[in-house]
């Protein structure tokens, strides 16, 4: 495992981030990652290397179970060891009914859910704190003054943003530089070798801007794992897979423009000797415009393994350029979602 500096800053971070938005989560009843199987993640994280962990004040069910995963783990460990980034935005659970005031990004809110968080993840300060969202309702000049005295008062070290629009990280771009106050400096949008040019120009910002970029679902939810398969009309994948316990599945990751990347993605992985979730994540780690950390969330010790082999693999430039054409028809036609 190498290690580079996130964006601009001088936090160095491992190749890959492991995520743990499964940690605790109810899906139909069954939880997806237990206790001791977080805990086991974590130990197989930290044993390969990677020492960026990527976590939510929303994550499990209920809210903040993941973030307690996170810091029981890290009470027989050495805090200074990792990287933690968590998020703000949303309702959280755990207080009952969400009040009028318990969800975006207003200072009330943002300065009560640091508290909460840090108190789960026995830590007395994040290395980064993202906006989980946009907030349309709240002036953006309210919610970066509060990040910034997050930052000067030491409770965070870099601050980071989520999925929105391009203009919307702009506006907080120029915002911050116009202010003074503390700027984003890691994004996390989804990003992954079929949805490239769906959030492109939100990419340019962050190549532009110097920014890190640290893609959510970098496997398009298992698909570009290569486990499913099409027969007819149905998505044929393993017991337990993503497509059985999320009914989004199909419509959020699967298209047109995926089984031909997929195919590509296949191909080239024979060619390497490599399975294509790891030819996928090397795709991504190989973006020349920004530095790219995909969040990995691996269900099984097995599943990280594998995930961790991408950093050992090479791809050249026209096999990343062949990934590249395979979302185009002829004429440059982009294959649908």
């Amino acid at each position: 495992m190498e290690y580079h500096s996130l964006g601009s800053t001088g936090t160095k971070v491992s190749e890959l981030c492991f995520g743990t938005w499964r940690f605790g989560k109810e899906s139909d009843g069954t939880v997806e990652t237990s206790r001791d199987e977080a805990h086991e993640l974590l130990d197989a994280a930290r044993e390969h290397g990677i020492n960026f962990i990527d976590t939510a004040n929303v994550y499990g069910t209920p809210n903040g179970t993941s973030e307690e995963y996170i810091g029981e783990w890290l009470e027989d460990h050495d805090r200074e060891e990792f990287v933690l980034a968590s998020k703000v935005y949303f309702p959280f659970d755990g207080w009952g009914e969400p009040g009028p005031n318990d969800s975006g990004l207003g200072r009330k809110h943002i300065r009560a859910q640091i508290e909460g968080t840090l108190d789960r993840l026995g830590t007395d300060y994040l290395d980064l704190y993202y906006i989980h969202r946009f907030d349309e309702e709240t002036p953006i000049e309210e919610t970066l003054d509060t990040l910034d005295t997050l930052v000067e008062k030491g409770k965070v070290n870099h601050l980071g943003a989520s999925t929105m629009a391009a203009w919307q990280l702009t506006k907080a771009l120029w915002k911050s530089d116009v202010e003074g106050f503390e700027r984003f400096e890691v994004t996390q949008p989804l990003f992954h070798a079929a949805y490239r040019d769906d959030v492109a120009d939100y990419l340019d910002v962050c190549a532009d801007q110097d920014l890190a970029v640290c893609p959510y679902s970098p496997l398009a939810g298992g698909f570009l794992t290569g486990k499913y398969e099409k027969e007819g009309d149905e998505i044929v994948g393993p017991e337990g897979a993503r497509a059985d316990l999320d009914d989004r599945f199909e419509d959020y990751y699967v298209s047109e423009r995926g089984w031909q990347v997929l195919e590509e993605i296949r191909a080239v992985a024979d060619e390497v000797e490599a399975t294509p979730a790891q030819v996928s994540l090397r795709w991504l780690m190989d973006q020349e415009a920004f530095s790219c950390t995909p969040i990995v969330g691996a269900r099984t010790t097995d599943q990280l393994a594998e995930n961790v082999g991408a950093v050992e693999i090479d791809l050249s430039r026209e096999q990343r350029e062949r990934i590249d054409d395979a979302r185009y028809e002829e004429g440059d036609r982009r294959f649908g979602h």
